[in-house]
């Protein structure tokens, strides 16, 4: 009997992962735009509007299901951009929009995969530094 408990505590924790890891891209999509200048670009740029949703889980630990854009070579890295979506139809190659990328700054180097890999950290917002992407994972870690 105690093993049935464990196992269904077990099963319910990795069903409560697998809807936290599937609806974090959802919850980051609901953004919208307004229109500021950018005094050093000289015209009006498009800033990040963060919904209720998003604002809630900033400076929360997230879990996320995604794949590694690599910004130097195909090895492991502390820091890359991760997208909701494959290379091929990624932000930067596809026509995805800005909301399904994000930078990511690991504890250890992640090793690269073409398939898709999971990762937690501490999502960070960026509606300030257009040089920059509007998400963040700082002490991102693959999860297992």
């Amino acid at each position: 009997m105690k093993h049935i408990t464990i196992l269904i505590c077990f099963l319910c924790m990795a069903s409560s992962m697998m809807a936290q890891t599937e609806n974090v891209w959802k919850t980051l999509s609901k953004i919208t735009y307004k229109k500021q200048m950018d005094e050093i670009l000289g015209f009006n740029v498009d800033v990040p509007v963060f919904g209720d949703d998003i604002k809630a889980i900033d400076g929360q630990e997230i879990i996320i299901k995604g794949y590694i854009i690599p910004v130097e070579g195909y090895k492991s890295h502390k820091e890359f951009v991760f997208s909701a979506f494959p290379y091929n139809m990624c932000f930067f190659c596809g026509g995805a929009g800005p909301e399904t990328v994000m930078e990511v700054y690991a504890s250890e180097p992640i090793k690269y995969s073409a398939k898709q890999v999971t990762i937690k950290g501490i999502l960070e917002l960026n509606d300030q530094d257009i040089n920059r992407l509007m998400y963040a994972i700082n002490k991102a870690e693959l999860v297992k």
